[in-house]
């Protein structure tokens, strides 16, 4: 498959200001996608993301990941209800020595960069941005997203001046990525196509070039209809030391038979042919879980390596 074909077929296709998706299939291109050191780990939503960004390396683009030292002193606030609490900034540090490492393992062998844009901002004055950035986002831009006119609206909790501006800050990142590694392109969950869309407008204004976003759908359990990565534990994490690699081992065995199916396009690197092998033999006895097992040896292996996989495995059977 061409990589157009291969990211609707995965279900990695949401929103894009792409006109025409092949364009993807052309000329490499420098694009970036970032995570928030919010935790010291990412979740099994963040890893989604992280297998479309594998697929775009695979077919020759240039990869730059973001670890976001600056915006994760403020914190994302769209789809909150109210403010965020502020990590303290040696928690940060800690958090995003800890994304880089999984950046590093779960890219291993493929060609990225990995940048901090704590390192661009830390010089960065205050009314130098204001003058420099401000000057050239709308008001009517910032107010319209929907995040701030619910907490805005009378029954919401409000919003503060940093949170407000946050968009700002993640529009800057694009802006630099642009001037500086020649980045034309974010990619990032369907939550972030309004953060991501500030930083396409701000470098058409500021620079007046053409910058795109693609975004990929969140996923959702079939079953519950819910926002899938959750377990009754909570969230799934990649960090062993959060959710043990037995604990992720089991949440993929125990994933819904009506959404198991995308799953394996999702979150594994097996090709069509095999996968609609796994889904015949899976449906010829689906109590047996076939397709889940198969996936969870995948995931685990990539995530957490062959010892890791091999352990969880045999503790799962022997329960």
């Amino acid at each position: 498959m061409t990589l157009s074909e291969e990211l609707a077929w995965r279900g990695f296709l949401n929103q894009t200001t792409f006109k025409d998706i092949k364009v993807l299939d052309g000329p490499p291109l420098t694009f970036y996608w970032g995570v928030d050191p919010s935790a010291d780990s990412m979740q099994v939503g963040n890893l989604a993301a992280a297998m479309m960004v594998r697929k775009f390396i695979a077919h020759g683009h240039k990869a730059v990941l973001l670890v976001g030292g600056a915006t994760g002193i403020i914190g994302d606030p769209d789809g909150k209800i109210e403010e965020r609490t502020l990590k303290p900034l040696e928690e940060i540090a800690t958090n995003k020595a800890a994304i880089v490492e999984q950046y590093r393992k779960i890219f291993s062998g493929q060609n990225f960069e990995i940048v901090d844009n704590y390192d661009w901002f830390k010089h960065l004055g205050y009314l130098e941005f204001l003058r420099d950035v401000g000057k050239h986002v709308p008001m009517r831009q910032m107010m319209g997203r929907e995040f701030v006119q619910s907490r805005l609206g009378e029954d919401g909790t409000g919003i503060s001046y940093a949170e407000f501006s946050y968009v700002l800050i993640q529009a800057y990142d694009f802006l630099h990525l642009h001037r500086e590694h020649g980045v034309t392109l974010q990619v990032c969950g369907a939550d972030q196509w309004g953060n991501s869309i500030a930083g396409v407008e701000l470098i058409r204004r500021m620079d007046g070039h053409e910058a795109h976003v693609w975004s990929t759908p969140l996923i959702v359990n079939k079953a519950t209809g819910k926002k899938f990565g959750k377990s009754e534990a909570g969230a799934v994490w990649l960090n062993p030391t959060k959710t043990s690699p037995t604990e992720f081992y089991q949440f993929w065995i125990n994933c819904d038979d009506e959404g198991v199916e995308d799953y394996l396009k999702i979150y594994t690197e097996l090709d069509k042919a095999e996968l609609d092998m796994i889904i015949a033999k899976h449906q010829e006895n689906v109590k047996e879980r076939y397709a889940q097992i198969r996936l969870a040896h995948e995931v685990t292996r990539l995530v957490h390596g062959q010892e890791a996989m091999d352990i969880a495995e045999n503790v799962t059977f022997c329960l």
